[in-house]
């Protein structure tokens, strides 16, 4: 193989980083000084897992910890490590999801200080290296796992760990077949069967949150935090449709950093102002043509659960190849992306349907038509599929998307396997082999095309 796209030889290349991103840092610590502040406050802390069931939490006054969410953080800032180690001390193995795995060992820490212990600010904790240790502890569990099956077990063990004492509620989120012969994408009567199921749980959910918090549930206050939540996803999906130009304004890895604000951070003003910021500036960069890879070259989609430590590493990798990595599955095919169907007045039944078709809860045949369409819309030249080694659910159906996009579209793809928050699963050397073999046969394929290509 030529080393033309040898990344040892390869000239140093930075990715043009959206300016804006940097807003997201500061909501993101706002939030979780409120959460470490919350026990101070009087406030209860609910620790949940799956789908952003938070704004059910927020309209009652409560804060939360969503799982994933707080274990991506540890590893975005190095804090993973004493987390990880404590849940496999207590048997917890490597090879469970590591998000559940760094959330459990949250849980095993909380146990060794004492549950009641808090006190810490969160600049505190960060600065100390012991955010995982310092974590409020939770004073009820809400799981709302879709598909996965650790998830539906994960919040079993939170509650068996804290001694059964603390009051756990479950959501099932009912896996979208589209077996039958109606069945589509949004559409059918199983979708619309699973939609009323989903809202008679969430139903179900606040007459429970009545329970824990003694007062009558905020029906208006969750319409106005739905509001902002839908506008805040109609802005993210518009300025990610704007990538849709050459070169691309913004990357795959800037669509990563900015999941906060629809995933686990309040509802509310702050939320959309901060897609308005992001989706100016990509306005702008589309004016000038100012793309998130200084010469694009490459269009590239990737299928997977984003690799927390290495955000900034994996997006100067791919700036190296003057590939772009402009879309992909977990950004674009979740988080508020069917803001359209939330009726702010009445709006469980729209956040059922968001819930339903999150990344991992479509069955492999819807999933590849959309992740097809997506592939279609950004002119993608070539697909890496992230194989998650502790996570199951989103790695599940990568060789048929690998199959499909192959027969289909024409598309070199490559295979590499990492994870989520466990460092220790990513080798460099491999990442690289498959990463050069694709990029190679992405430039074979143009040459073909236009045989006098340089």
């Amino acid at each position: 193989m030529s080393n033309f796209f040898n990344a040892a030889e390869a000239p140093v290349v930075k990715a043009n980083r959206l300016q804006s991103s940097s807003l997201n840092n500061r909501m993101v610590n706002d939030y979780w000084t409120e959460v470490f502040n919350a026990k101070a406050e009087g406030k209860l802390v609910c620790w949940y897992e799956g789908v952003a069931i938070n704004p059910l939490m927020q309209a009652a006054d409560i804060r939360w910890v969503h799982g994933e969410a707080w274990s991506a953080l540890l590893a975005a800032r190095n804090n993973e490590g004493p987390a990880q180690e404590a849940a496999e001390s207590r048997g917890y193995m490597k090879e469970l999801c590591s998000y559940a795995r760094t959330h459990i060992g949250c849980g095993v820490l909380a146990q060794n200080r004492g549950v009641e212990a808090s006190g810490s600010s969160f600049s505190d904790a960060l600065g100390a290296g012991l955010l995982g240790e310092r974590v409020p502890a939770p004073d009820m569990f809400i799981s709302a796992y879709p598909y996965c099956s650790t998830g539906q077990q994960w919040d079993e063990m939170l509650f068996r760990l804290f001694g059964k004492k603390i009051p756990i509620f479950n959501i099932s989120v009912p896996w979208v077949w589209g077996n039958k012969k109606d069945a589509g994408y949004l559409s059918g009567a199983e979708f619309k069967e699973a939609t009323a199921y989903m809202v008679r749980q969430l139903k179900e959910c606040i007459k429970w949150i009545e329970v824990q918090t003694g007062k009558k549930y905020d029906y208006d206050k969750l319409s106005e935090i739905m509001a902002y939540t839908k506008k805040a996803g109609e802005l993210r999906m518009e300025a990610i449709d704007m990538c849709a130009v050459k070169p691309a304004p913004a990357s795959f890895f800037d669509w990563t950093t900015s999941l906060a604000p629809v995933n686990f951070v309040p509802g509310g003003p702050e939320i959309v102002s901060y897609f308005e910021t992001v989706k100016a500036e990509i306005a702008e960069r589309v004016r000038v043509g100012e793309g998130a890879i200084p010469q694009e070259k490459y269009r590239l989609f990737w299928d997977g659960i984003m690799n927390w430590n290495k955000i900034g590493w994996l997006a100067n990798k791919f700036a190296g190849y003057n590939a772009t990595m402009v879309a992909g599955r977990y950004t674009h095919m979740g988080f508020w992306h069917e803001h359209e169907c939330i009726d702010v007045n009445d709006p469980l039944e729209g956040m059922a349907i968001n819930y339903l078709v999150c990344p991992i809860n479509l069955s492999a045949p819807l999933m590849i038509e959309e992740i097809i369409k997506l592939c279609k819309k950004f002119e993608i030249d070539g697909m890496v599929l992230h194989a998650a080694r502790t996570c199951r659910a989103f790695s599940n159906p990568q060789y048929l998307i690998a199959d499909a996009v192959q027969k289909r579209l024409g598309i070199p793809v490559a295979m590499i396997e990492g994870d989520m928050v466990d460092e220790s699963f990513y080798k460099d050397e491999l990442v690289n082999a498959r990463l050069e073999a694709m990029m190679e046969a992405i430039e074979g394929k143009k040459r073909m095309i236009i045989p006098h290509a340089a």
